[in-house]
């Protein structure tokens, strides 16, 4: 017989209690920011067109809620295990040698964690003294606060991640503790320690550590053995997430989730069968329309493959399509709309190489849809069906999908008529179209009126966004240490004395940036390489505009290059295949692609008629 103790099962349940109340609390503080970065950008906008004078601080304000945003998703993303990594070289290793991977790139990410939470605390300390202040007289050292609070966060929860045993965990915080006990000693010996310190960052590197970890590694390591203050890394974190146009970044995105989460792509996909389906190849112009539709605002190509996989691929193989062409159909389209306003890598670009964003928006336009129409081509060439076997076209059944769809529809025009009226910044344009899709989805669809999903879809989004943002804060201060060594000088140099032709300069380009969109991920590429690849473009000529549509379309291209390209490693989870079978069922489209990017390369006025017209 077995006897109960009272109070047992609460005491053996309560940790289990307070994680879940704490998950809870993070996504509604989660979800109270992101809900105040739409709305204050609105208000600002409202009360400048009706008094003539807006919110006070309001610019200020919306910055410092981006950087909020950012440390509250970057630890939710830990929480969850989402932040963003390189490829894992051990994924198909054994059991034994994957935990081990976990537990040293987890350990080496949290040592990394610690350090900038350390350098955070340095920049805390002088802005304290400096006595600088926010709107309503808010110092700005309080909120700059967030910044050690949220590399603590992520350096407990990526060492709590280490391994399920408890004594894997005990040792990993030893030996933390450790390297912290000590850092008095071997801070001032860089140059002996330097080597030991590159290898354990290379091989956490390798064991598959988060992108931040080893960008911001290196810049730590960088500053530290050429004695500058560590703080600077921390300072240009600061920097980045508080610049005045990033704050469209987590709003586009916030737009993008709530379409995901309210099926806005069952309804456009309907739409376009019911408009479309009657033709040959219908079906296939709709799924690469809505794949890159479903990019352009979620600004993950990756979760587009995840979210739509499932509702794409039995469209195609219904329609008769062989397996393989469908999936080829999915995981391409998954990346097409990289190019498409307003997707989040158009807008990071624009921020870090300093082009106004409309004009980014414009140039990229007819690239985007000179790649759309090249893949939707060959899928309608790939439809098996004998015309006699098409579903005629049916005028009620095209009215019913166009009147469900109809508040998606409007969602371009809301876009695009707030960002080039003349009445928005594109700030406000992106909190005014994460508004109308959340009012959308809660009064019209209904579907977002349940408080648990509409905060586990906000703190989805933050997660991404956070993840996101802290690679780029990261990555700007290994930028700016390659700025303060003059690399980018020599770089001109270099290929000005080189290269004597810009054609053969602009074959390199697309050579280099393929080469980099298969081993370095998006985020951290588009921080990391503008500010070597402009001054070299400007040196040969190049628009701006121009050569940020070649830089991203490379880096698009190297999403699907074979047995490295990110997308195929998100199909081959998604489809449950091989990753030389996605290779294989990918490898009919990459010609296409290629001479898409060869186009938007070498005819200029691809990028820059639009934006002319402005």
């Amino acid at each position: 017989m077995s006897t109960t103790v009272p109070g047992a099962a609460s005491a053996r349940w309560a940790p289990g209690l307070w994680r879940d109340l704490g998950r809870r609390v993070e996504n509604a503080l989660l979800t109270l920011t992101l809900a105040l970065l739409v709305l204050l950008p609105l208000a600002e906008a409202l009360l400048r067109k009706l008094i003539h004078v807006g919110v006070p601080g309001s610019a200020q304000l919306v910055e410092h809620l981006t950087l909020i945003a950012t440390m509250l998703g970057a630890a939710v993303a830990a929480r969850d295990g989402k932040l963003l990594t390189l490829f894992e070289f051990a994924s198909f290793a054994s059991p034994v040698v994957r935990a081990v991977c976990r537990a040293v790139s987890r350990l080496g990410a949290a040592a990394v964690a610690g350090l900038l939470a350390l350098a955070s605390l340095q920049l805390v300390a002088s802005e304290r003294a400096a006595g600088s202040m926010l709107a309503f007289g808010i110092p700005i050292w309080t909120v700059q606060t967030l910044l050690p609070i949220g590399f603590g966060a992520i350096m407990l929860r990526l060492l709590r991640r280490t391994a399920e045993g408890v004594a894997v965990r005990a040792m990993a915080t030893a030996l933390l503790v450790a390297l912290f006990a000590t850092a008095p000693w071997w801070i001032e010996h860089p140059r002996l320690w330097f080597a030991p310190a590159a290898g354990a960052l290379g091989v956490t590197a390798l064991a598959g550590a988060p992108i931040f970890a080893i960008l911001g590694g290196l810049a730590l390591l960088l500053f530290w053995v050429q004695g500058e203050p560590v703080a600077s890394v921390a300072l240009d974190h600061y920097q980045m997430v508080v610049n005045a146009s990033l704050p469209a970044v987590p709003l586009f995105t916030l737009a993008g989730f709530a379409l995901a989460a309210g099926r806005a792509p069952v309804r456009l996909t309907r739409l376009l069968q019911a408009l479309c389906g009657h033709y040959r190849g219908g079906v296939a112009i709709a799924a690469v329309v809505v794949g890159a539709f479903f990019t352009a605002f979620t600004g993950a190509s990756g979760v587009t493959i995840l979210a739509l996989g499932g509702v794409l691929y039995p469209l195609l193989t219904h329609a008769r399509y062989r397996s393989r062409d469908a999936i080829g159909l999915v995981t391409v389209s998954g990346s097409l709309g990289t190019l498409l306003p307003p997707c989040l890598p158009l807008v990071l670009y624009a921020i870090v190489a300093k082009i106004d964003i409309a004009r980014m928006f414009l140039g990229a336009l007819l690239p985007a849809l000179l790649m759309i129409t090249f893949v939707a081509a060959w899928g309608a060439r790939r439809d098996m069906r004998a015309p006699t076997s098409l579903r005629r076209f049916s005028a009620r059944r095209a009215w019913r999908a166009i009147r469900v769809a109809k508040w998606d529809l409007g969602l371009p025009v809301v876009v695009f008529a707030s960002l080039f009226g003349g009445f928005a910044t594109p700030v406000e344009a992106a909190a005014l179209t994460a508004l109308y899709v959340i009012v959308v989805e809660l009064l019209v669809h209904d579907s977002l009126r349940d408080w648990r999903r509409l905060t586990e879809m906000m703190s989805d989004c933050g997660a991404l966004v956070g993840g996101v943002l802290l690679i780029l804060g990261v990555a700007l201060g290994l930028t700016n240490y390659l700025v303060d060594v003059e690399w980018p000088d020599h770089a001109v140099a270099w290929a000005t004395q080189s290269i004597h032709s810009r054609w053969l300069f602009l074959l390199a380009l697309n050579a280099l940036l393929l080469v980099v969109g298969c081993v370095m991920e998006i985020w951290s590429a588009i921080v990391v390489l503008p500010p070597l690849i402009v001054p070299v473009g400007l040196a040969f000529g190049l628009a701006p505009v121009h050569l940020g549509v070649i830089f991203l379309a490379n880096l698009e291209l190297g999403y699907l290059t074979p047995l490295v390209g990110v997308n195929l490693f998100y199909a081959s989870a998604r489809f449950g295949k091989p990753i030389l079978e996605i290779c294989r069922d990918v490898l009919p489209l990459l010609p296409l692609l290629i001479l898409s990017v060869l186009a938007i390369t070498y005819i200029p006025w691809l990028s820059t008629f639009l934006p002319a017209l402005r």
